[in-house]
């Protein structure tokens, strides 16, 4: 299959690193310091558990200067960029392409559905740790790597077979890839970790060895994902798992000194996904009527 990862940030670069090591067809879609980089350098992925990995060449361009057809666009950009992710898929895709949004924030694929109408926006989500060292050279300190990706309920399935055979191509560069017939609720499950992670990192100015034991920012977290639990029970979804059991697991797995996203944007003065993480919970919870006290102060007391 031929991709374009669309964004090279930490996620893009990850997943189109490991899809271009097993043979795939990647082009990277990047701008400014980060396409000069990976055109005169290539890209470096720094891990913890396979060593450095270079790709010394990568076909990397600007969105105006891509003029193929993928069959796969991974969209790796963060939530306040997604109207240049839609500029891009409008045109770039064909009916044949799949688009698949592995943002943080819930709902991303039905969000671009609106504004292409024409085009395969399927609902996914990724889990992994990863991040920009400097344009060009990324680090991924954690091994996980795991992408969920599916059809909504009542959605198109015209392309299903293709995205059965991404699902092998995806396994096959070692990369965990599921293709769910319940995206709502995997997604949904996604995100009642990363959110409740960087609202309650945020708030409480922590980092993942504070979430380690008892103290304000290991209960906020689980505060938190109960009010995820609950808003997915309001819309219908049953989780296999308990996902406040699952959630601290993932936080006691994790390698110290290490910060969400979120954080790191707001940290720096950058513009962050606050509103998708944590002010967009508020309003679902309002219109399904579930109480969100917890995302609700954290909205009202912090305002990036």
């Amino acid at each position: 299959m031929k991709f374009a990862i669309f964004g090279t940030g930490g996620t893009g670069a990850v997943l189109g690193t490991y899809l271009s090591l097993a043979g795939n067809d990647v082009t990277f879609i990047a701008r400014g310091e980060k396409l000069a980089a990976l055109k005169e350098h290539g890209l470096t992925l720094r891990t913890a558990h396979r060593g450095d990995i270079v790709l010394p060449t990568v076909n990397a361009c600007a969105a105006n200067d891509y003029s193929d057809k993928p069959d796969v666009i991974f969209v790796c950009v963060k939530y306040y960029s997604l109207s240049d992710a839609v500029a891009f898929v409008a045109q770039a895709a064909n009916e044949n392409t799949l688009v698949i949004p592995i943002l943080n924030v819930y709902g991303t694929g039905e969000i671009m559905q609106r504004d292409l109408p024409h085009v395969a926006c399927l609902d996914g989500c990724i889990y992994v740790f990863a991040y920009g060292e400097k344009p060009g050279i990324y680090a991924q300190p954690q091994a996980i790597l795991r992408v969920f990706f599916g059809f909504r309920p009542g959605q198109d399935k015209r392309l299903a077979d293709k995205a059965a055979a991404l699902e092998k191509i995806l396994q096959a560069a070692d990369i965990k890839g599921h293709f769910s017939q319940n995206i709502r609720r995997d997604a949904l499950q996604k995100f009642a970790f990363v959110s409740p992670m960087g609202a309650a990192g945020l708030y409480c100015h922590a980092k993942s060895d504070d979430f380690k034991h008892d103290g304000e920012p290991r209960r906020m977290f689980v505060g938190l994902v109960k009010e995820i639990v609950a808003i997915g029970a309001a819309l219908g979804l049953t989780f296999e798992k308990d996902l406040v059991e699952v959630g601290l697991n993932m936080l006691d797995a994790f390698k110290p000194g290490l910060m969400t996203s979120m954080q790191r944007d707001i940290a720096s003065g950058h513009e962050s996904e606050f509103d998708g993480l944590v002010t967009s919970v508020v309003r679902l919870g309002e219109r399904l009527n579930v109480p969100t006290p917890l995302y609700k102060k954290i909205a009202e007391n912090f305002r990036p």
